[in-house]
C-alpha cells in the first residue's frame, strides 16, 4: 500500500535549520544554568524557583498567547521571538562577567525567556501545518526530523558543550545560546509566508479573550485533545521534580562532577533520538493510542530504575529509556493533534495544551524541592514514578486506537478515501466512532 510519498517543501529544511541551531543552544544553558545556580547556593528550594520561573508565562499567559498568535503572522512571530530572546540572554551574560549574578536576576531571566519561548513554541507548532497543507504523513515525518534534531543538539551535544564552556567563564554558556537565538532568528524570517486561508481567523473581531476561551473548551470537550494534553501535563510535574534535583542528585548520591552530569543528560538524549526514529514504525504496529500508552508507561518505569539507580552507568541506562519513551510521544502526540484540529484554532489549542503541561510545572519543581528537603534526593524520583504511571492508566483509554482513527477520519478532506489518512491499526476500519 502506498500512503504519501510527497516531498517536504524546501521551507521546512529553512525551519529545521533554525530550531536545530537554536537547540543547540538551549542545550548549552541546560547543562549550564543548573551548574550555575549551584554556584550560587545548594538550596533545593532556590534551585527550584529558577527552574519554575522558566514555566510561569505558561501559566499566567498560555490561552492568551494562542488567541494571540491566531491573530499574528505566524513567521513573524517566531523571528521576533527569538530576538528579544537574544537580547534578553545578554542581560545574565553581562551580571555574570561582572560576577554580580544572582537567584533572582537568574529567575527573572528564566521569565523572560519562557515568555519568549511561549510566542516562539506557539507558532511553531502553528505554522508547521500550514507549511505542510496539514497532511499527517507529512506532519509525522516533519516532527520525527525536528524531534530527532532537537534531542541530538539539546540533549546529546550540548549539555557536555554546556559544561565545557562553564568552566571558560559563568558568561560563555549564555552568550553562545543568544548567538544560537539570532541565527534562528535570521533563518525563521527567510521563511515563505503561511498561506493566506491560514491568516487571520474568521472571527479576528471577537475579543481576545472570548477567542481564547474558545481555544480552551475545543480541547476540554474532546476526550482525545484532552488525553494528549493531560499526558504532558501530569508528566512535567513529574520530570521537574526529577530535573529540580538531579544535578544535585548526580553529585551527591552519584558522585558526578560538572562533566558527568552532562553526559547523563546526554544518554537521556541518546534515548530521545532512538525514540524519535522509531515512533512512526511503533505507532503503524501498535496504533498510535497505544504506542502512546507503551510510551508513557516506559517513561515511568525509567524513572523509577534511576531512583533506584546504584551507580552512574545504571543512572544513565535509565534516563536514556526515559529519554526515548519521551522521544517517540513527542512525535506522535503533535502530529496527531496537528492533523486533527482546524487551521485557524490550532495556535489556541496547541497553546491551551502546553498551557496544561507548564503550569503544571512549577509544582513539580516545587514539589521536587520540597520532598528533597524533607526527606531524601531520591524521594522525588519515587513520586515522579508513582505521577506517571497512574497518568498513563488513566488516560490510556482517552487515546486510544479507536478515539484516533475516528478523529483522522473527520478531519480528512472532503472526497479523501477513508483509510487514507494515515492508517494506524488493522481492521478497525468497521469500528465504531467513540461518544
Amino acid at each position: 500500500m502506498t500512503t504519501n510519498v510527497a516531498k517536504l517543501p524546501t521551507g521546512f529544511g529553512r525551519l529545521w535549520t533554525a530550531q536545530t541551531v537554536s537547540s543547540l543552544g538551549d542545550g548549552v544553558s541546560h547543562a549550564a544554568l543548573p551548574l550555575l545556580a549551584l554556584t550560587l547556593t545548594h538550596d533545593p528550594m532556590a534551585l527550584a524557583v529558577v527552574t519554575a520561573a522558566g514555566t510561569l508565562p505558561w501559566l499566567l499567559f498560555g490561552v492568551l498567547g494562542g488567541a494571540l498568535v491566531d491573530r499574528w503572522d505566524r513567521r513573524r512571530t517566531m523571528w521576533v521571538a527569538d530576538t528579544v530572546r537574544a537580547v534578553l540572554l545578554a542581560v545574565p551574560a553581562v551580571a555574570a562577567a561582572l560576577d554580580v549574578l544572582s537567584i533572582p536576576l537568574l529567575a527573572a531571566a528564566a521569565f523572560l525567556l519562557g515568555l519568549g519561548g511561549l510566542f516562539f513554541d506557539t507558532a511553531a507548532t502553528a505554522y508547521l501545518p500550514d507549511l505542510l497543507g496539514r497532511d499527517p504523513a507529512l506532519l509525522e515525518r516533519a516532527n520525527s526530523r525536528l524531534r530527532g534534531a532537537q534531542t541530538a543538539m539539546s540533549g546529546f551535544a550540548g549539555p557536555p558543550a554546556g559544561s565545557a564552556l562553564l568552566a571558560l567563564g559563568r558568561a560563555v554558556p549564555l552568550l553562545a545560546d543568544a548567538v544560537s537565538f539570532l541565527v534562528s532568528a535570521l533563518l525563521v524570517r527567510s521563511l515563505p509566508a503561511p498561506p493566506a486561508a491560514s491568516g487571520p481567523v474568521p472571527e479576528a473581531r471577537e475579543s481576545l479573550l472570548r477567542q481564547a476561551r474558545a481555544g480552551a473548551s475545543y480541547v476540554f470537550r474532546d476526550r482525545l485533545l484532552l488525553g494528549l494534553a493531560m499526558r504532558p501535563a501530569v508528566g512535567n510535574v513529574a520530570f521537574l521534580a526529577v530535573e529540580t534535583v538531579l544535578a544535585l542528585f548526580a553529585r551527591e548520591r552519584l558522585g558526578m562532577d560538572a562533566y558527568g552530569f552532562g553526559l547523563l543528560l546526554t544518554a537521556e538524549a541518546t534515548g530521545g533520538l532512538l525514540g524519535a526514529a522509531v515512533a512512526s514504525a511503533l505507532g503503524r504496529r501498535l496504533g498510535t493510542g497505544t504506542a502512546l500508552t507503551c510510551t508513557a508507561a516506559v517513561e515511568g518505569l525509567a524513572i523509577l530504575g534511576l531512583a533506584a539507580a546504584p551507580d552512574p552507568y545504571v543512572a544513565g541506562l535509565a534516563l536514556a529509556a526515559c529519554g526515548a519513551g519521551m522521544g517517540a510521544t513527542m512525535v506522535l502526540g503533535p502530529s496527531l493533534r496537528q492533523a486533527i484540529v482546524p487551521p485557524h484554532l490550532i495556535g489556541r489549542v496547541a497553546s491551551t495544551s502546553r498551557m496544561l503541561a507548564m503550569c503544571a510545572a512549577p509544582l513539580g519543581a516545587f514539589l521536587g524541592g520540597w520532598l528533597a528537603t524533607a526527606f531524601d534526593l531520591r524521594t522525588p524520583l519515587y513520586a515522579a514514578s508513582g505521577l506517571l504511571l497512574t497518568m498513563t492508566a488513566v488516560t490510556a483509554t482517552m487515546t486510544s486506537n479507536r478515539r484516533v482513527e475516528a478523529a483522522l477520519r473527520a478531519a480528512a478532506p472532503a472526497g479523501t478515501p477513508e483509510g487514507d489518512p494515515k492508517p494506524r491499526t488493522p481492521a478497525q476500519e468497521s469500528a465504531p466512532a467513540p461518544s
